[in-house]
């Protein structure tokens, strides 16, 4: 796919999965490049990725000459140089609480189970995969009771995360969701994230970022 943007991505990765929302709401076409977290000993620690990112994280976004990191950044980037359709709501209180669902997400529950999180308790403390599973479950657990309640109790919630337009808050959610299911974490008592997440699967940009939708996902 010829583009101006470049996407490099992990298929399993969360952060890059919830750039990979966005850029489909946005309806922007973009390449992947494909960063393999595990082979090797990680891609992403090879000079010429190092050079480009040098947190050794996925995703990067490519636009022309320029980088930008870190998730959110680049959702928030996009936003601004493609307006339509917006990610954020147009009122200052409305973005702020778009950024607290993301950041909840992003800063709070996403970091602490991460691939080099989990490969560091393995190799520091003999962390063995059930262990990891339940050190998983437990954040997971932690921060969506935390996020079932900004979403239950607030009026601004609607369909989605807030409103009736997918916002950055849902393409963060997403793919936290993804995760906890992976981790077989019990979801019975979050029904308004399950609204909601089944709200977003049922939209195209959602269905076709998820994981097993990528170029560099494992073949069955």
């Amino acid at each position: 796919m010829s583009s101006s943007l470049v996407l490099y991505s992990y298929w399993r990765s969360s952060a890059a999965f919830r750039v990979r929302i966005a850029l489909n709401l946005k309806g922007l076409r973009y390449e992947t490049r494909a960063v393999h977290l595990v082979r090797d000993g990680g891609e992403q620690h090879a000079p010429d990725y190092v050079a480009l990112n040098p947190q050794q994280l996925v995703p990067a976004l490519i636009d022309g000459e320029k980088v930008i990191t870190q998730s959110m950044a680049i959702i928030e980037y996009l936003d601004e140089t493609h307006p339509s359709p917006a990610l954020l709501p147009g009122d200052a209180a409305g973005r702020a609480r778009v950024r607290a669902l993301s950041q909840l997400v992003g800063c709070d529950i996403h970091p602490i189970g991460n691939l080099r999180v989990l490969q560091w308790i393995e190799s520091q403390f003999g962390a063995d995969d059930e262990q990891k599973a339940v050190w998983s479950r437990h954040w997971i657990a932690t921060g969506f009771q935390a996020l079932e309640a900004m979403l239950a109790n607030n009026k601004d919630t609607g369909r989605f995360c807030h409103g009736d337009i997918p916002s950055m808050a849902d393409a963060c959610l997403v793919p936290q969701v993804y995760n906890a299911r992976r981790w077989k974490v019990p979801l019975g008592d979050y029904p308004t994230i399950l609204r909601i997440d089944a709200a977003c699967a049922a939209m195209d940009a959602f269905h076709e970022a998820t994981p097993e939708r990528q170029p560099d996902a494992p073949k069955a």
